[in-house]
């Protein structure tokens, strides 16, 4: 059963900023009912009250759905809600006037000063909330603007001096500019996280695109001259056997030979792609991580290990290795490698286990997972476990026993 927060514990960094900023935004939404709607109740009668507080929070609840529905048009998830940005400018304009109204007509003293008060602020939050659905300094400002102007000429009717009207807009202006910059730099944030998470699985993917290439050319180096020469050697039989030449078979045996050749250089350079050793693998491994923005400590040497046994401990540091960059959000992962009674240790830790409700973490379901690498261990009778090893640390350990002259040497330590 996931345990509570675990639904924030899956999410990416991306995702996380995006809750957060989505929530800051309804936030806003509360504290537009609380300051203005709530606290009329001390300053009006109750019936008076209940209108000033029911009409702050529709605007509130209508700010609020226009606010997500900008945020997705940001993240270029849904079209830009026009409809929705004017309508919650003409709420506003109902909102505004049927303050001005009440602070007009009704009683004097704490009713107007409660009706005032609910008025600047659903000026002020709409503003703020109306530039997020638009694009552009010019038209940000316009917004912000539009609405001052505004909250200083619907104070007209109420007879004000024109200092004080100049003053109301001047506080729109301000408060609203706030709320707007607040909004405008929250987005500009989320989008540079996701910007940074997009990089950051690039980087991952030309690594691998790196490293198919060298196999390629690996592959190439190895091939093209060997296909080049059965191909004349070939075509020379061919013109020799039409002139019922015999040398044609002695030029096909050629052929065979350089083919059987061919075919153990391509199993040589499988192998030693399949096989890497344990030092190229750690290396890798660190190159890969830090460039992911991932901080690596490495541990430990493998000078005198086997082969095979650097073959499979390899297989394992490059498998848990991918698996932390594609699950969890790691921020700092640690490999050793140890020798311990006759026996090789290699441990993977990272912080960045997500919580699930399988049997196992994502950060070992991805690729062959660790049934494969299991299977790989068991051919140097090697074991593998994994499992959590404390509040969002996952470990992953390997042992393989060492022959007794390889036992007895020690393990240099690399930096």
């Amino acid at each position: 059963m996931r345990r509570p927060g675990g639904w924030w514990r899956i999410k990416s960094t991306p995702e996380k900023v995006e809750t957060y900023t989505r929530w800051s935004f309804h936030f806003f939404g509360v504290i537009e009912v609380l300051a203005l709607g709530v606290t009329a109740y001390g300053r009006a009668g109750v019936g008076l009250a209940t209108v000033l507080c029911l009409l702050v929070v529709v605007h509130a609840a209508v700010c609020m759905l226009v606010s997500s529905m900008a945020l997705d048009w940001t993240l270029d998830r849904r079209p830009q809600p026009v409809r929705m940005l004017w309508t919650l400018v003409a709420v506003t304009a109902v909102v505004a006037v049927t303050a001005v109204g009440i602070a007009d007509r009704g009683p004097a003293g704490e009713v107007e000063t409660a009706a005032g008060s609910v008025y600047g602020g659903v000026m002020c939050y709409a503003a703020g909330v109306i530039t997020v659905g638009v694009r552009g300094r010019r038209r940000r400002v316009a917004v912000v603007g539009a609405f001052a102007l505004g909250a200083g000429l619907v104070t007209f009717p109420l007879e004000m001096p024109a200092l004080a009207s100049v003053v109301v807009a001047g506080l729109v202006l301000v408060t609203g500019g706030f709320l707007a910059a607040t909004s405008i730099f929250s987005l500009w944030l989320l989008k540079a996280v996701y910007a940074l998470d997009d990089a950051k699985e690039t980087r991952a993917r030309l690594a691998v695109a790196e490293e198919r290439l060298r196999f390629g050319r690996d592959l190439h180096d190895v091939m093209g001259r060997n296909l080049s020469v059965i191909a004349l050697k070939s075509e020379l039989a061919v013109q020799l056997s039409r002139r019922g030449r015999p040398e044609a078979v002695e030029q096909m045996i050629e052929v065979q030979r350089i083919a059987q050749e061919s075919q153990r250089e391509v199993r040589d350079v499988v192998r030693g792609y399949r096989e890497a050793a344990l030092e190229v693998e750690l290396a890798g491994a660190r190159g890969v991580l830090s460039a992911a923005g991932i901080v690596s400590e490495v541990t430990g040497g493998t000078a005198g290990l086997p082969s095979e046994v650097q073959a499979a401990l390899g297989w394992v540091v490059r498998e848990a290795t991918t698996n932390v960059l594609r699950h969890g959000d790691a921020k700092k992962v640690a490999v050793t490698v140890r020798m311990s009674e006759g026996r090789v240790v290699l441990t993977v830790e990272n912080d960045g286990v997500a919580e699930t409700t399988g049997d196992g973490p994502p950060a070992v379901s991805g690729g062959s997972g660790l049934a494969g690498l299991r299977e790989r261990l068991s051919a140097v009778d090697g074991t593998l476990e994994a499992g959590p090893a404390g509040k969002g640390i996952f470990r992953l350990t390997a042992e393989v026993p060492l022959p007794a002259a390889a036992a007895g040497a020690p393990l240099e330590v690399a930096s």
